[in-house]
C-alpha cells in the first residue's frame, strides 16, 4: 500500500484576518513532492485556516490514490489532538470541517503528528503564497518556473519562523488581548528562580554537576516573600520543581503557604557546566579562554569538561515543558527552576534566537509567567518580577 505524508498548515493575518492555507503531499519513502495546494479564503481564523488546508491535503493524497495510507504532520496542536481525538472539538465552527476531514478518507489510514513550525516550512509558504495572492484581488498557482523541488526550500521573508528545532507558532499572538474563543483557558507557567544560595552573590557558576548548595539564609526569606505573594494571589493549583536542593526547598516553602504538593521533574534542572561549576566567570576566562569563548558564540558548545550545551539544555527543557503542558492542561502551575531553564522556557515563547539567553536579566527568587494556548501560541506576561521582595 502507498504511503505519503501530508503537511498542512494555514494562516491568518489579523485572526480572524485576511487566511490562507497550504498543504502538500509526500512520498513518504523518497520525499519527492507529489501534489501543493493553497488557496486564499477571505477573512477567518488561524484555525479555520489549519483545518482548510487539512482537508485539501486529505483530497489531493486521495486523488492521487483511494487506498493510500496518510501521515498527517501538521505545526497546529490544537488540529493535531482534536483530530487524534484527544482534545474535544469546543467551538462551533471547527466542528464541521473537523468533520470534513474525517469523511476524506477511513480513519485507519490517517495518522496524525504534530511538528514544529520550522519543519513545516514548506506548507507555511503556500499558505503565505495564498494570503499574497489574495492581497493583490488573485487566487494562488503554483510558479510557472519553479518546479515542486525548488519550491519546497524557499520561505517567505515576511513571516519568521522557529531558529532551533523548537515549538514555534510562540511568537504569532504574542501581543494578542487573549486567546481566540475556540482554544479556551491557557496552561499558564508561573516560573520561579529559586532563593539566593551562598553562590549567588559570588556569581558562580553553579549547575546540576557540582556541590547541589542549600538556600542561604537569605535566600529563605526570599523564598517565604514569594510565597506570601503567591498566596495572595491565590492562582497557582500546582507545583513542580527542579530535583535540585535550592529549588526543592524554595518549592517546599511555597507548598506550605499554597497547602499544595510538590513534584519533581529531572528536566527541570540547572545546565551542567562541567569545569565551571563553582567558577567565577572572569576565573573560567583566565583558565579556559577558548572554550568559553566558543561557548559565547554557539549554543552547539560545551563548557570544559563535558558539561552541556544551551542546544542540549534547550532540547531538555523542552521535553519537560511539553510533558507539563500535557499533564496540567488548563491550569496555573508553579515551576520553580533556575536560571538557563527559565530563561530557556521565555526565549523559546518568544521564539527568539539562542543569543536572547545573554539578554535577559534573571535575579534570585523572581517571578516570570508564560501562557500557552491550545493551538501552540504562546504569550510571555511576566519577566523578572523581583515585587515581591520589596
Amino acid at each position: 500500500m502507498r504511503e505519503v505524508v501530508v503537511e498542512a498548515d494555514g494562516g491568518s493575518r489579523g485572526n480572524p484576518g485576511p487566511a490562507g492555507y497550504g498543504a502538500v503531499v509526500v512520498d513518504a519513502a523518497t520525499g519527492e513532492t507529489l501534489a501543493e495546494r493553497a488557496e486564499y479564503i477571505g477573512t477567518a481564523t488561524n484555525n479555520v485556516a489549519e483545518y482548510r488546508g487539512l482537508v485539501a491535503g486529505l483530497r489531493a493524497a486521495r486523488e492521487l490514490d483511494p487506498e493510500v495510507t496518510v501521515r498527517v504532520r501538521m505545526d497546529s496542536r490544537l488540529v493535531v489532538e482534536q483530530m487524534s481525538g484527544r482534545w474535544q472539538i469546543r467551538h462551533p465552527a471547527m466542528r464541521p470541517l473537523a468533520a470534513e476531514a474525517r469523511s476524506v478518507l477511513p480513519a485507519g489510514q490517517v495518522t496524525y503528528e504534530w511538528i514544529p513550525r520550522e519543519r513545516n516550512k514548506h506548507a507555511d509558504r503556500l499558505a503565505n503564497e495564498a494570503m499574497d495572492a489574495g492581497a493583490r484581488g488573485e487566487q494562488w498557482s503554483p510558479p510557472a518556473a519553479a518546479g515542486p523541488g525548488a519550491a519546497a526550500g524557499a520561505e517567505d521573508p515576511g513571516r519568521s519562523g522557529a531558529r532551533d528545532g523548537t515549538d514555534v507558532r510562540a511568537a504569532r499572538n504574542v501581543a494578542s488581548a487573549g486567546p481566540p474563543p475556540d482554544l479556551g483557558a491557557p496552561t499558564t507557567f508561573v516560573l520561579l528562580r529559586h532563593g539566593e544560595t551562598p553562590l549567588t552573590p559570588q556569581k558562580r557558576f553553579s549547575g546540576s554537576g557540582g556541590s547541589d548548595p542549600g538556600l542561604s539564609e537569605a535566600g529563605r526569606f526570599q523564598a517565604e516573600r514569594v510565597a506570601q505573594a503567591l498566596a495572595g494571589r491565590g492562582t497557582v493549583q500546582d507545583i513542580v520543581t527542579s530535583p535540585l536542593a535550592r529549588c526543592r526547598e524554595t518549592a517546599q516553602v511555597a507548598a506550605a503557604r499554597l497547602g499544595l504538593p510538590v513534584r519533581v521533574d529531572e528536566g527541570l534542572r540547572e545546565t551542567d557546566f562541567g569545569a565551571w561549576e563553582g567558577l567565577t566567570f572572569a576565573e573560567v576566562r583566565e583558565r579556559h579562554p577558548r572554550d568559553m569563548d566558543a561557548w559565547l558564540a554557539s549554543q552547539d558548545a560545551e563548557p570544559t569538561g563535558g558539561g552541556e550545551s544551551f542546544a542540549a539544555v534547550a532540547r531538555r527543557v523542552t521535553e519537560a515543558r511539553d510533558r507539563l503542558l500535557a499533564a496540567h492542561a488548563g491550569r496555573t502551575l508553579l515551576v520553580v527552576s533556575h536560571v538557563t531553564p527559565v530563561k530557556t522556557l521565555v526565549r523559546l515563547a518568544l521564539g527568539a534566537p539562542p543569543e536572547a539567553l545573554f539578554r535577559m536579566e534573571l535575579s534570585a527568587a523572581s517571578l516570570s509567567a508564560v501562557a500557552y494556548y491550545a493551538d501552540g501560541n504562546a504569550s510571555v506576561r511576566l519577566l523578572n518580577d523581583t515585587s515581591a521582595l520589596r
